[in-house]
């Protein structure tokens, strides 16, 4: 039998992060994201610091690591966080924006409606990496997103 080329559980795409300090992040992830660890998958060096662990959020996998510079794996500038974004839906994005704020992230947009039918909120984690964060609110067509798309631009050519 052949052995499938995607582990059991994941996706064809998955995330993989470097963080200063993978311990810190998996707990603030746990806190506000509600992410679990995939305890068998924590592979830790002598020193403590963690070379590869895996964390759950929804149905969805996260690998996170600590720096590792001799191999690549660096942390996203202070000055310039990653240009690489997660997007993650969440049932409740007022409460998840606050427990982020809470737990130490910093907002880049702050929650709204948006024309799409979905509530929006972006916000900067303290590891350096960026968040956007969504709700659906509303079940639109695609035409009636074009639509409300069109006048969102049109009101924004105008301001």
């Amino acid at each position: 039998m052949a052995v499938h080329h995607i582990p059991d559980g994941f996706h064809a795409i998955n995330v993989s992060i470097t963080v200063s300090d993978a311990k810190a992040a998996m707990a603030f992830y746990a806190k506000v994201f509600h992410a679990v660890e995939s305890l068998d998958m924590r592979m830790e060096a002598p020193d403590g610091k963690i070379m590869h662990a895996d964390i759950r959020i929804g149905d969805s996998s996260l690998m996170i690591n600590d720096e590792y510079p001799e191999w690549g794996n660096v942390v996203p500038d202070p000055q310039h966080p990653s240009a690489v974004r997660m997007h993650l839906y969440v049932p409740d994005l007022d409460a998840t924006v606050e427990r982020a704020l809470a737990a130490g992230a910093s907002i880049v947009r702050p929650p709204s409606d948006e024309f799409y039918g979905h509530r929006a909120a972006t916000v900067l984690d303290p590891f350096g990496h960026t968040w956007s964060l969504g709700q659906k609110t509303e079940d639109l067509t695609t035409a009636e997103m074009r639509e409300r798309m069109n006048g969102f631009m049109t009101e924004m050519a105008g301001a």
